[in-house]
This record gives C-alpha cells, structure tokens and sequence, in this order.
C-alpha cells in the first residue's frame, strides 16, 4: 500500500489515505456549525486530504462536551452541515461525521475558559454515565443511566444517523474513545454496573454494540462505518488492547468497517508514553489479528512517517490532527515530498 493510492470502504473510495481526524473546535452556538467550521474543513478538503472528519458532534444537547459544541440533533444542524459537506465534495474530499455523546465528560466549559464543570446558571446540564463516578473533582457527578435512558442513548445515535444521510456526509464514525459515554461502559473502571451492561466484556460492549446496530439500520451497507476505540486506558485494571482486539472481532461481524485506533482520556493522572506514532502498534495488532481495517492517529507528522505506516500494513489510513492544524496543505507537502501526483484545486494549479 502507498499513501497516496486510492483505497475503498463500501460504496466510498478516498482519493488518498490521508484523513483528518475530528477535532473540536469548540466555537459552535446551539450545536449550529457556521463560517468557521466551513472555513476550516473547506481549507483541509482543498488541502488535498482523502477524508475530512467534522468534530465530535453531539447526538443530543446533553451528549457535548462543552456549550461550545456542534450537534446534529436537530433538521437546522443538519441543514448547516449540508452546507459545508456540498464544499468539502466539491473539492474532490469525502465528508464524514463522528457521532458523540460525551457522558460524564459533558458540561464543561471549553478548554480555553478551564475546561472544567459548568452550572446550570451557565448553560451546563445533568450528565450521565454507566456508574455514578465522576471522571475528576472538578467535573459534574453523573446520573447512571436506566433502562429508559440507555433506550435514549440509542435512539439519539440511530435519528442522528438519518439526519447525517440527509447533510451529505459519506462517512460515519461512532465514538468509543476518550473517556466518552461508550468508552466508559467499556472500561471497568467508570463502569461498576451489576446488570446486563456491567460486568463481563460482552456486557461492558453490550451498549456499543446497540449503538453499532441502530446505526447500522439508519446506515445499511455499503455505505461506510467506522468506529473510534481507545485502545487502552494506559491504567491498571482498566480497558485494554487484549480486550479492544476482541471488541474489534464483534465489530467486524456488526458490520463496521474500520476501527480508528486512539487511547486513553478515561481517567485522569495517567502517564501516557506520546512519543511519534506510539498509538500504531494497536492499530497494527487489531489489524493483524482481526481482519478488520484499521486507522492509525497520534503524533503522525511527517510524509515519511505516514508511508512508512500505510507501506507496512500497520493501517489502512492516517488521521492526523494537530498536523492538520498548523498545515492544512500537509496532503499536498507530503505528495512533492514522496513524489506522488496530486490535483490541485483550478485555482491554484499555478502554484504547482
């Protein structure tokens, strides 16, 4: 494999194996993207990435992470990322959407005013979780969720669903990683529950794999899905990659299509070694031993370390991030550096 080769999953082929990972950007009101989510997805589709992830994107108000975050709960939120999505096409990129809802991680305030617990008086709201653990002392304590409140986690993913076929995205990815509510059934270390959804690791995966389903039937094949994990929870006792390999294998007979292999952010104090691309050994391992494709991201920054990773089979594509950040053409830097043909945009062909 090269990066820059074209590469398929179902009904979508990317012009390249370079995708931009999902980013928060923090700057939504009422969940509604505006100019400056078109302007910065549109600047990394023009960029020359293959796929352009919008941010975790809540399902339902109380599924954000901040006040300050997009949604797509509503028909006004979709309508605003049809929007964007007709650009990101029109530049030759696919759009995708990653479906959030950040459990007890929500209601806080965005990482430029603290990050930390927002009241009601400022627009916070009553979060929930697997278990009545707080992921830190200065964060919300949760409400565990019932029989009727799980039924809701999964409605709002499926009607989130339709309404991301009707934007224009072409992708979706549901988000397991990060210490969000789906990663927190996952581990045992947020999730304390004696019932069908605690417990042993099918039970643990138990609402995942709900989600997964519900999403799939909004989502039929071949129209991609992919699902973002943490690997590990870089904790004793905690989630790990012995685990994730077999929460892959289930997933792949779920009808996902690609894992999107990140870490950590389950608890707090952890000690991470974040070294350059120290999270693509999990993506090589789920690959191998599973079948499935796979996603590699974090601290991936150079042309040459992004072929190496594809040329190996390690993943079948690279999300980058803060790379993307401070440049929006790396796709196109990356392509003269590896001596791979890329199209530039009419406008600026002069330039290449």
């Amino acid at each position: 494999m090269q990066l820059f080769e074209p590469v398929t999953f179902g009904d979508v082929t990317l012009r390249n194996r370079i995708a931009v990972s999902p980013m928060c950007e923090y700057s939504a009101v009422d969940g509604m993207p505006d100019d400056w989510h078109l302007v910065h997805l549109g600047s990394r589709a023009v960029g020359g990435a293959g796929l352009v992830f919008c941010e975790a994107t809540g399902v339902s108000p109380e599924g954000r992470i901040s006040p300050g975050d997009t949604g797509i709960w509503n028909d006004a939120q979709a309508a605003a990322w049809a929007r964007i999505n007709r650009f990101i096409t029109a530049q030759g990129a696919v759009p995708g959407i990653q479906l959030a809802h950040a459990g007890r991680k929500a209601s806080t305030a965005v990482p430029w005013a603290g990050g930390k617990m927002v009241s009601a008086g400022e627009g916070g709201w009553t979060t929930v979780a697997p278990s009545a653990l707080a992921f830190d002392a200065d964060y919300p304590m949760p409400v565990a969720l019932d029989a009727a409140g799980l039924a809701k986690v999964v409605d709002d993913f499926a009607a989130a669903t339709i309404r991301s076929r009707e934007a224009g995205f072409r992708v979706v990815e549901i988000h397991a990683a990060h210490g969000y509510l789906l990663h927190e059934f996952l581990s045992p270390l947020s999730n304390t529950r004696d019932d069908a959804y605690g417990g042993t690791l099918a039970n643990r995966a138990r609402l995942l794999r709900e989600v997964v389903a519900a999403v799939r039937a909004q989502w039929p094949a071949p129209a991609p899905l992919f699902v973002r994990v943490s690997a590990t929870d870089w904790a004793e006792g905690g989630w790990d990659i012995d685990e994730c390999v077999e929460l892959a294998r289930w997933l792949k007979a779920d009808g996902v299509d690609l894992v999107d292999c990140s870490s950590g952010g389950l608890v707090p104090g952890v000690s991470i070694p974040a070294t350059p691309g120290y999270q693509v050994p999990f993506a090589a391992r789920i690959r191998r031993e599973t079948g499935i494709a796979t996603g590699a991201v974090g601290l991936i920054t150079s042309a040459a370390q992004a072929q190496a990773i594809v040329a190996a089979g390690d993943a079948d594509l690279v999300l980058l991030a803060r790379e993307l950040l401070r440049d929006p053409y790396f796709p196109r830097r990356a392509a003269a550096e590896l001596g791979a043909a890329i199209d530039a945009p009419l406008q600026y062909r002069r330039a290449w």
